[in-house]
């Protein structure tokens, strides 16, 4: 067996100067997020059980009236990730109104089966008679905004209700329940790079003549599902929608999520300093296979041994990958069984089953390998003057660090992260099938990065692959890219903290939080 390569921990200036970056970079991003509510009145309420969020340009004003906007997110979204709307239609003059329906966001409420459109028309008819209610709002000038499920659900009720003045529908999912020629004034929104079915749905809504008078749906080129919500045009069309106009400031879409950017990097380069720091700085150390006694061979028995481990280290790379497609195909099947998809989480349910049999899996295939392609073990380095005390500590510390350093970014600048209701519950559940998912693809790894690298792939390959089949449901495909680039950041991570000499099962530790964390708080509670 080969010695395995020594690892250089960063020097201890290294360290000190990427604390100084990770600083400035999250008083930039801080900075940023500030500037985003810069001009703006924010207002925090619960009407009925239904968590709002007011925006205004400057305060209330009860002697001028201003339409009103209620902004509908859609499945697994929330309030907040609709505030950059929010922000757009404020500083255009009118009053915007973002909300989470059950199940969603700040919501503790359940949001029940099939998107339940009797629970998302009750949460919109609140959300519609507060800002109606408003003194500084005109209540003849309502506007609904929906996005998605949200789409599907501002129609519905504007088909209804005819005193909606304008509706817009993004990324509608289909308009088979609206009838012909309502809701009327229907401004049709979809991404040019989203799945067939929302454009054929945008067309189907304009052939039954709901935008009669007006143009058909405005495709926005090169976005998907999700981007489309932060695509200028979008903002512009939608502000160009409204009943009546007072501002012409331009839309900032990307200002949340700049800032939020900002302290995911800050966060992420921040771990070298906070490693060093918990860990202790690690001379490096080469670990070089145990001393044989001096045997004499023949120049025969010399090559067949070097072709024999020659062999066997070129079959570890192909039974390697071979074992992970196994374990992720296997899990990608079992899962759609397991009684995880009986939690109140949707979709996460199946991913946590997902991710739970894909580390039992991982973690009995490599026991079960055959001793020639087996991956070599590589047994804990001393911890020297490390007490159990103090790994305890870094332990602790470094999970609270990667909750915050997820939780944090995605709360400020794209949706809602903060558990409420089951999720408190439902986050040991998910972390744990991800702490086990993550322990087999440490020890697989062996401290290789490279074979981090090839167990994730496989595994978002798999997943996302199960979805088109039909083993998982469809909205997976949506998530997919987030959980990629989460196992990524991991992968980057354990990297890191294998370098400072960690114990082998830290890495999967501070990875559960970091995956299992948004899993459990941003998906709907059903």
């Amino acid at each position: 067996m080969s010695a395995v390569p020594p690892r250089h921990p960063p020097s201890t200036r290294t360290a000190v100067l990427l604390a100084v970056l990770a600083a400035v970079t999250a008083a930039l991003g801080t900075a940023v997020l500030v500037r985003a509510d810069a001009g703006l009145t924010v207002r925090q309420i619960t009407v009925d059980g239904v968590p709002m969020t007011e925006v205004r340009a400057g305060p209330p004003n009860p002697d001028v009236r201003r339409p009103g906007v209620v902004i509908a997110h859609g499945f697994a979204g929330s309030a907040r990730l609709m505030r950059p709307i929010a922000d757009t239609v404020a500083r255009r003059g009118a009053v915007a109104l973002v909300f989470d329906f059950a199940g969603h966001g700040a919501n503790p409420a359940r949001l029940g089966t099939g998107m339940s459109p009797p629970t998302l028309a009750a949460d919109l008819d609140i959300a519609v008679g507060h800002l109606r209610s408003q003194p500084d709002v005109d209540p003849t000038q309502i506007m609904l905004v929906g996005h998605s499920m949200g789409a599907g659900a501002v129609t519905r009720y504007a088909a209804g209700h005819p005193e909606i003045a304008r509706t817009v529908a993004i990324s509608l999912p289909e308009a088979g329940e609206l009838p012909p020629g309502r809701p009327t004034d229907l401004l049709l929104i979809v991404g040019g790079a989203e799945f067939p079915g929302f454009r054929r749905a945008a067309d189907d809504a304009a052939r039954r003549g709901a935008t009669v008078g007006r143009r058909p749906a405005v495709v926005v080129p090169g976005v998907e599902h999700i981007s489309v919500l932060f695509a200028p045009r979008t903002h512009e069309e939608i502000a160009r929608w409204l009943p009546s106009v007072d501002g012409d400031a331009p839309p900032r879409p990307f200002a949340r999520l700049a800032g939020a950017g900002l302290l995911v990097v800050a966060f992420a380069v921040g771990l070298v300093p906070l490693a060093a720091l918990l860990l202790g700085r690690r001379a490096a150390v080469t670990l070089a296979p145990a001393r044989l006694p001096a045997v004499t061979l023949s120049p025969a028995h010399s090559a067949g041994r070097r072709t024999a481990g020659g062999s066997a280290s070129a079959l570890r790379v192909p039974v390697l990958f071979g074992l992970a497609v196994l374990a992720s195909g296997l899990a990608a099947a079992v899962a759609a069984i397991l009684p995880t998809n009986r939690l109140p989480l949707a979709v996460g349910g199946y991913v946590s089953g997902f991710l739970l049999v894909t580390g039992i899996l991982t973690v009995g295939g490599q026991r079960w390998l055959p001793a020639a392609t087996r991956v070599p073990e590589i047994a804990d380095e001393p911890v020297g003057s490390r007490t159990p005390i103090r790994i305890t500590g870094a332990v602790l510390a470094l999970t609270a660090y990667a909750i915050l350093a997820v939780a944090l970014p995605i709360h400020l600048g794209l949706t809602s992260a903060l558990p409420v209701g089951a999720r408190w519950w439902l986050l040991p559940l998910v972390m744990g099938a991800c702490l086990l998912f993550l322990l087999g693809v440490e020890l697989v790894a062996v401290g290789r990065t490279w074979r981090r690298l090839l167990v994730v792939a496989v595994t978002v390959v798999v997943l996302s692959t199960s979805a088109v089949v039909g083993l998982a449901p469809g909205f997976v495909l949506l998530v997919v890219p987030l959980f990629a680039v989460l196992l990524g950041w991991h992968v980057l991570w354990a990297a890191v903290l294998r370098r400072y000499a960690s114990p082998r099962w830290l890495p999967a530790v501070v990875g559960a939080a970091l995956l299992g964390w948004p899993i459990a708080t941003t998906l709907p509670l059903t």
